[in-house]
């Protein structure tokens, strides 16, 4: 489009402002579809310097249309007139996204005959028409200087001004005010800028799914080490610190990062035609194609490497530049009195190193570290640099490897871990990382990448909440406690490549715990554990943790007491750095009943029977005073309930409890508990809706039911679910039971689908029980339709478990073999599927 001819065309025939208007609208709308064929050719930086350069042709023509309108043939020279268009943000830095706003200043003086206020309001009013996202402020010059003291998010965009159109005159006495705002308070800014940047920090922690913009690492924190520069050195580019502040090379690894981030912000742009900062799953296999990526695996490791790097670079020349501003002189004296070495401190359980410290040999550093007090540490971005730049040279030699084992003898090591990670040297003191440095983990339960997750599962075992399991890990040797830390770091290193990770993990831990001159028992050991380390929880949350079958099958594998002991103490661990609230009541539950089975199988050499195991509990119960004081009736029906399970699951005081209640129960009671998860407690004589129940609380995500039928016609059902409720919500719930005893209510059941194949039916599980399970997609109302069609069938569940993800779900139902059910199972195959 010829668009100059046009406007003379307009202009010439008296037309009107919107008809210019809606000319530049056309205009834009047609380069905004060129946008993605231009990117394809020009990505990063340089599509955003075009982007902004037309931008700038854009307004500076929308300018002289103006003017070209209000003085017709007698146009003044552009210097004549007092405005200046100032870009401001990152327009001004020539890094505008496609769909981000377009910051300016109009800088103006208010001279009578110029009238600069009606040019300024129509240059707007045309902008607005023609579909600019335009964010704005108009100043005189010399108002600058105070309006930029009233804000800081002012002067900050200021510090990124650029001319666009306008008087040079005016744009010099601008840089005139400009550079008085950068001078002054300049500590007082610094320090502002700086904890602004702790708090975003805070707001938008690393993530698999980061805000390119915001997060720690992404473009904001890029903007904070040029405003911080700008703002004590006067620079127009960070590159023009180059050896002066940092070298090339540390540059030039900073820049090919930030590249990366211009790319992907781009791409997320022109794909969701909007302004869209966050690198969601959805975004991936799109944005993986538009930057030439083989997978969206490797590019979303690229993209967390490149925060990464932006990060660690950000945190150590930010403060090397700001140190002196921020230094608190009675702090001198106390750094003199808590030298470790000459250039290295230690004040308040944090390191500091002086930038003036040429990076110490990797041994040398590794000798501070496990000369300090056994304690947790923070460590200054001085002393991050240290670790950074230190050499690290391949094979380990012996002493570096003596080092390394020594750390991990310590009570606390994740700070040390986590120091290792921040300087880019993880994988390089252990190499089984390489493969997993970054490496994204897009299955619907992990928060954090491979590394990460492997440091915060450290974290957990360092701080065990758990009393029993603390035990547990008082009782381990010091060699023991050693080795289960490494176990904990290296679980996962398996991770990244095509065969399991758990096979692949176990090969690779064995050398290295070998270089570290660990007993073969130890070593054995550590094989084992990252072998099976997601057994246990595989166990507990999909399979019947009461069946003895289940039982002598996971400890076949786990081999002794031992190693029970350090897969449980690993398995909360892990489940723990997973983030948010993998780790929960309802699992710690299962977790702590499997190990208390499974260690009975462990300590016994003789196989122990379920009869056996119901007379050993039994005699435990007989044994309670409080069951001592019970009327001999209720005993005696305590000890006929038929269910083995019951007891299984039980302690001999819960047993007693639930008996005394049961017996109280006339029509039905049930019991509301919130104070961990939400669990539902029912005793009934009469009749239960389940299908209705079930269907009601599936918004609230059941985890397991339990059914056991006690005496006189009492049955006794325990749901657990995954999701808290208020106080408020209490009463709801309360309602919902209570409806539930009415069976002439009906509930629609949702469209549930379930293949045939996803069905397994075990009639051999025991002599009393069958078992059916139901592997199938993760479908809202699931557990309502199963049950509902149980119902159907007069199927006597005695026990469900639930085990499910994001998209899977492993439904587990324990039921009594009555009425022949086991001999017309095709039954039970053709209402789960309807028939299909």
């Amino acid at each position: 489009m010829d668009i100059i001819l046009r406007i003379e065309d307009i202009i010439e025939k008296n037309g009107s402002d919107f008809e210019l208007s809606k000319l530049f609208k056309e205009y834009i709308k047609e380069y905004k579809s060129s946008l993605n064929e231009i990117f394809e050719k020009n990505q990063g930086k340089d599509f955003l310097v075009k982007h902004t350069k037309t931008l700038d042709s854009v307004l500076s023509l929308m300018y002289k249309t103006i003017l070209r309108r209000l003085f017709g043939n007698y146009l003044p020279m552009r210097n004549s007139i007092p405005i200046a268009i100032v870009a401001l943000g990152s327009y001004g830095r020539e890094q505008l996204s496609v769909h981000s706003d377009i910051d300016i200043l109009i800088a103006y003086e208010d001279i009578e005959g110029f009238n600069t206020k009606l040019i300024i309001e129509k240059l707007f009013y045309m902008a607005l028409d023609a579909g600019l996202k335009l964010g704005h402020r108009v100043h005189e010059v010399s108002d600058l200087f105070k309006a930029s003291n009233e804000d800081v998010t002012i002067k900050t965009a200021l510090m990124e001004a650029r001319l666009v159109t306008g008087s040079t005159f005016i744009w010099h006495d601008t840089t005139r005010e400009l550079n008085k705002i950068r001078l002054y308070n300049q500590k007082e800014f610094i320090l502002e800028k700086v904890q602004e940047a702790q708090i975003r920090r805070k707001k938008y922690p690393k993530t698999m799914e980061p805000n390119i913009k915001e997060s720690v690492g992404g473009l904001r924190d890029a903007n904070l080490l040029f405003w911080i520069a700008h703002s004590i050195y006067n620079v127009k580019t960070l590159k023009d610190l180059t050896n002066v502040v940092f070298s090339e090379d540390e540059y030039k690894e900073y820049r090919i990062a930030l590249e990366l981030l211009f790319r992907v912000r781009s791409a997320l742009h022109l794909i969701t035609n909007k302004q869209e900062d966050r690198l969601l799953l959805e975004y991936m296999p799109q944005i993986t194609k538009l930057l030439g990526f083989k997978d969206e695996q490797k590019m979303a490791s690229k993209v967390l490497e490149a925060l990464w790097r932006i990060n660690n670079f950000t945190q150590i020349f930010v403060k090397k530049m700001v140190r002196p501003y921020i230094v608190d002189k009675s702090y001198i004296k106390k750094f003199k009195h808590s030298m470790v070495q000459k250039g290295i401190y230690e004040l308040d359980g944090r390191l500091f190193a002086s930038y003036n410290l040429k990076p110490l040999p990797l041994n040398k550093l590794l000798e501070i570290l496990n000369s300090l007090e056994d304690k947790p540490y923070r460590f200054d971005a001085g002393f991050l640099n240290q670790f950074t730049y230190t050499k690290v040279s391949h094979p380990l030699k012996k002493t570096t490897l003596k080092l390394i084992k020594e750390l991990f003898q310590r009570e606390h090591t994740y700070d040390f871990l986590r120091l290792f990670y921040d300087a880019g040297i993880l994988h390089e003191l252990f190499i089984n990382f390489r493969k997993v440095m970054h490496l994204p983990q897009f299955d619907g339960y992990h928060t954090y990448p491979v590394d990460i997750h492997s440091l915060e599962c450290i974290k957990a075992l360092e701080n065990i909440e758990e009393n029993f399991l603390k035990q547990l890990y008082i009782e381990l040797t010091p060699d023991e406690k050693t080795v289960l830390k490494i176990i904990t770091l290296f679980h996962d290193t398996g991770k990244g490549r095509k065969q399991d990770h758990s096979e692949v993990g176990a090969k690779l831990i064995l050398p290295f715990m070998k270089k570290l001159n660990f007993n073969d028992e130890l070593c054995e050991r550590s094989v084992i554990i990252v072998k099976y380390h997601t057994l246990m929880s595989s166990v507990a949350f999909k399979e019947n943790i009461y069946n003895e079958k289940t039982l002598y099958k996971f400890m076949s594998n786990i081999k002794d007491s031992k190693n029970l002991k350090l897969l449980y103490i690993l398995t909360y661990s892990d489940i723990n750095g997973v983030g948010g609230n993998a780790y929960n009541s309802f699992n710690s539950e299962l977790l702590h009943e499997l190990y208390k089975n499974a260690i009975e199988i462990a300590t016994n050499s003789d196989r122990i029977t379920d009869a056996k195991k119901r007379m050993l509990i039994e005699k435990k119960v007989k044994n309670s005073e409080n069951f001592k004081s019970l009327p001999t009736i209720l005993q005696k029906k305590i000890l006929r309930v038929e269910s083995n399970l019951f007891y299984f699951k039980h302690s001999p005081d819960e047993i007693i409890e639930i008996a005394n209640t049961a017996k109280e129960t006339n029509d039905y009671q049930f019991f509301i508990d919130t104070k961990n998860a939400l669990n539902i407690e029912i005793y009934r004589k009469i009749p239960i809706n389940i299908g209705y129940l079930l269907s009601k609380l599936s918004h609230l995500d059941v985890g397991s039911m339990e059914i056991f039928t006690l005496f006189d016609n009492i049955k006794y059902f325990k749901i657990q679910l995954k999701m808290n409720i208020t106080d408020d919500e209490v009463y709801d719930v309360e309602h919902i039971v209570q409806n539930a005893f009415d069976m002439q209510r009906d509930v629609e059941l949702r469209d549930i689908n379930i293949k045939r194949d996803e069905i397994n039916i075990d009639c051999e599980h025991s002599m009393t029980h069958a078992e059916i399970t139901v592997n199938t997609k993760n479908q809202i109302g699931l557990l309502a339709y199963i049950m509902d069609c149980f119902e159907k069938l007069s199927i006597n569940i005695v026990t469900a478990k639930i085990h499910s993800t994001k998209h899977k779900v492993k439904d587990s139902f324990l039921m009594e073999k009555q009425h022949s059910i086991c001999d017309n199972v095709e039954q039970i195959y053709k209402i789960l599927t309807k028939g299909k």
